[in-house]
């Protein structure tokens, strides 16, 4: 355990951190899941809107130090094709 005060406190604040990060990552995954579900339905425009709800939350992801701005041209590039494929 952390025996002076200033370890104290970095004990905290990194759980905190871990704490926050958690529920972003989270809703990261939501949203990715969700453009996800709606290809496998079938349904262009409920996959295109889907889509761009994802898509700014992956942008603050990475502002946030969440994920690498690589992976996050990844994700946007992958969903982007399973949409586009859909309408045609």
């Amino acid at each position: 355990m952390a025996n002076s005060a200033q370890a104290r406190k970095r004990a905290r604040q990194a759980e905190n951190r871990r704490q926050r990060k958690t529920g972003q990552r989270s809703a990261l995954r939501t949203h990715i899941k969700n453009v996800l579900k709606a290809v496998a339905t079938g349904d262009a425009e409920a996959a295109q809107t889907a889509y761009q709800k994802a898509v700014p939350v992956i942008d603050k992801a990475v502002g946030k130090g969440l994920i690498h701005k690589n992976k996050a041209a990844r994700h946007k590039s992958r969903l982007g094709l399973h949409v586009r494929a859909l309408q045609g």
